[in-house]
C-alpha cells in the first residue's frame, strides 16, 4: 500500500463539495494541474475586453451629426410655377379645340375658342361701339365750337358790346356739352368693354407648357364665365420640397440649415449622422419655418435648391455610386412636381455616444447656440 493510499484510508473521508478533500492531499493528483481554460474561451473573453474598450473609444470620440427627419413632396415656392386650372372668360359654347391632352405649348398659343350662343353678337355690339364713337366724336367737336363761342362772347361782354345774358347762356352751352362729351366716353367705354369680354372668346395659354388634361366636353358643351377648361403645367418652374417635422425638434429648425434629401424613384444611401458619406442624397437649403403645427402635431418646412449648387445632369444621369453631395437637383424629367420626398436637417455635431443614448431615452436633439433658435 503506498503513501498515498494510505494516508486517504487514515482520515477516511470522502470528496464532495460539503467536505473538501485537505488542499495538502490534492498535490498528489497532477492532473487538476495540468487543467486551464479552454483557448476559444479566451479568445472571446479577449475580444468582448477589445470590443468594449473600442466601443467606448468610439462612443466618446467619434463625431456624428444630429439630424431630423421627415417624409415630404416636391413643390414650388411661387404659384406661378404650380398645376393651374385655365378657365373660361366669358359664357358660350365651345366652338374649336386647339390642344389635347398632353401637347406643349408656348406663351400665347390657342387652347380653345368660345363662341356665344347669339353668332351675331359681335357683330351687333362692333356696331354699338361704332355709333358710340361717332356720338363721342361729334360731341367732342360740338364742345370745341362752343368753346370758340363762349370765348368770343366773353371777349365782346368785356368790351362792353354783349349782355351778361348771352355771355351766360354761352357758358352754361359749354358745361352741357362738356357733361354730353363724358356720357359719350362712357358708352364708348361701356361699349368697348362688351365687345373685349367677347373678343376674349379665345382662350390662350399663359406660358409654356403643358396640357395635363382637357376638362371640358365636346363643342357642342356650353360652358360658364369662370369655369374650368383645361388643366395647365407651366414649364421651368423653380421647385422646392416641402417636409414635415416633428414638433419635438422643430425648435432647432430655422432657415438657412443645411439639408440633404432623397427623392422617390432615385437610388439612395443615406448615413444620417455621416451625411458626406452618403450616395445619392442631394443639397438642399431650409428657407421657411411654418409657425403653426399641423392637426397631426407636425411642422411644415420648405426647403430648396443652394444657389452655389452646381449642375451635374447635363449629359448623363449619373449611377448609384455617384456622389451627388455637391450637385444641384435632378432635372424634371426625373424629378416631377408632386414626388415623393425625405429630407433630413443636419442639427449639430455630437460624440457618438450621446447620440446613442439621447436616442435611447427619446430626448430632443442638444441646441449649442440657443439664440440662434430665436430667429
Amino acid at each position: 500500500m503506498t503513501v498515498n493510499n494510505f494516508e486517504i484510508q487514515k482520515h477516511n473521508q470522502r470528496f464532495s463539495f460539503a467536505n473538501a478533500m485537505d488542499r495538502k492531499y490534492l498535490g498528489h493528483l497532477p492532473c487538476l494541474n495540468r487543467i486551464s481554460l479552454p483557448a476559444p474561451i479566451k479568445v472571446v473573453a479577449w475580444t468582448l475586453v477589445a470590443g468594449f474598450v473600442l466601443a467606448g473609444l468610439a462612443m466618446t470620440f467619434i463625431p456624428w451629426v444630429q439630424t431630423t427627419s421627415g417624409p415630404g413632396k416636391v413643390t414650388t415656392m411661387n404659384p406661378r410655377d404650380r398645376v393651374q386650372s385655365i378657365n373660361a372668360v366669358v359664357s358660350g359654347r365651345v366652338a374649336q379645340w386647339y390642344v389635347n391632352d398632353g401637347d406643349s405649348v408656348k406663351a400665347g398659343d390657342p387652347i380653345v375658342q368660345i363662341q356665344d350662343i347669339d353668332i351675331d353678337l359681335v357683330s351687333r355690339l362692333q356696331a354699338q361701339l361704332d355709333a358710340a364713337e361717332r356720338k363721342y366724336a361729334a360731341t367732342t367737336k360740338a364742345v370745341a365750337i362752343a368753346r370758340i363761342d363762349y370765348e368770343r362772347k366773353e371777349a365782346l361782354f368785356n368790351e362792353g358790346l354783349e349782355s351778361r345774358y348771352e355771355f351766360e347762356q354761352a357758358r352754361i352751352k359749354v358745361q352741357e356739352l362738356l357733361v354730353s362729351e363724358q356720357e359719350a366716353a362712357g358708352e364708348m367705354n361701356s361699349a368697348q368693354v362688351n365687345l373685349s369680354r367677347q373678343g376674349s372668346q379665345l382662350v390662350s395659354a399663359p406660358r409654356d407648357g403643358t396640357i395635363i388634361h382637357v376638362e371640358a366636353g365636346d363643342l357642342a358643351t356650353i360652358v360658364s364665365a369662370g369655369a374650368p377648361l383645361a388643366t395647365f403645367m407651366p414649364a421651368n418652374v423653380e421647385r422646392a420640397v416641402e417636409i414635415y417635422i416633428d414638433g419635438r425638434d422643430i425648435g432647432l429648425v430655422k432657415p438657412g440649415r443645411q439639408v440633404r434629401m432623397v427623392f422617390e424613384g432615385w437610388p439612395a444611401f443615406q448615413f444620417s449622422g455621416v451625411p458626406d458619406h452618403a450616395i445619392g442624397t442631394f443639397s438642399g437649403e431650409v428657407v421657411f419655418v411654418e409657425p403653426s403645427a399641423r392637426p397631426d402635431g407636425t411642422f411644415r418646412v420648405l426647403v430648396e435648391e443652394p444657389a452655389t449648387a452646381t449642375n451635374c445632369f447635363d449629359t448623363t444621369r449619373p449611377d448609384f455610386t455617384s456622389n451627388t453631395i455637391d450637385c444641384g437637383w435632378p432635372p424634371e424629367s426625373y424629378i416631377r412636381l408632386g414626388a415623393n420626398a425625405r429630407g433630413w436637417i443636419l442639427l449639430d455635431t455630437v460624440p457618438l455616444g450621446f447620440e446613442l443614448w439621447r436616442l435611447l431615452n427619446n430626448f430632443p436633439p442638444v441646441n449649442s447656440n440657443p439664440s440662434a433658435t430665436s430667429q
